[in-house]
């Protein structure tokens, strides 16, 4: 196994890469590149591929599988990664799994107890989830204003940029904790699921709202005569 990890779901662009561990080890990070900007996810993605092969030594056609974050997350940044992953997937004649953001972000941390993630959506929103550990998400994904789940966070250990930014309400928040994604244990989280034959995500956006960009109301469309 030789497994390609992509997410730019968050304003971290990064990308891992791993191989199979030893027997009875889960897959072992080979390279990792993260850049946080949230304006040039389609400037870095591809370099930082570049990186993380040319570390490892190994080629792009040796890759087995392909993972990619699938969201929550903003139309554009997270965009990049999917039609990344699936023209490496096409190109290469690989399988494309996805896996949800905010489950890379739960694994990461290595929290044991019950906990929520959360990411900056924009719009003095959250991207967030409930956790049982750092293996098991217990709510599906949201978008909320953190006002509006207050009562549902209180005291509640919380990781993510998101909880950083309203940290008045995620009061539970960990600063210790992973702020970004990071493709080497999205990676790994996606090894382990795939190594106890668990079926993943499809490689298709998980938006959970209407992209900014939309048609006027209105909106007259005018054809030639």
């Amino acid at each position: 196994m030789l497994l390609l990890a992509l997410d730019t779901a968050t304003p971290a662009v990064t990308a891992a890469l791993l191989g199979a561990g030893a027997p009875g080890e889960g897959a072992r990070v080979l390279a990792e590149s993260r850049q946080v900007d949230a304006r040039r996810h389609g400037e870095l993605l591809l370099p930082a591929v570049d990186r993380v092969l040319a570390e490892a030594g190994r080629k792009l056609d040796e890759v087995t599988d392909i993972v990619v974050g699938v969201g929550p997350g903003p139309y554009t940044g997270l965009r990049v990664g999917l039609v990344t992953a699936a023209t490496f997937g096409a190109a290469l004649g690989v399988p494309v799994h996805g896996v949800c953001t905010l489950d890379g972000l739960a694994y990461a941390s290595g929290l044991e107890g019950p906990f929520v993630v959360a990411t900056d959506a924009r719009r003095k929103e959250v991207y967030w989830a409930r956790y049982a550990d750092a293996r098991t998400r217990v709510s599906e994904p949201s978008v909320d204003r953190p006002a509006d789940i207050a009562e549902q966070v209180a005291g509640v250990p919380a990781v993510g940029a998101g909880a950083l930014l309203y940290a008045d309400v995620f009061d539970g928040v960990r600063s210790e904790g992973p702020e970004h994604q990071s493709a080497a244990a999205l990676g790994a989280l996606a090894a382990e699921k795939l190594a106890r034959g668990e079926e993943l995500l499809p490689p298709q956006p998980l938006y959970l709202r209407r992209p900014d960009a939309q048609v006027p109301a209105n909106y007259k469309v005018v054809t030639p005569r």
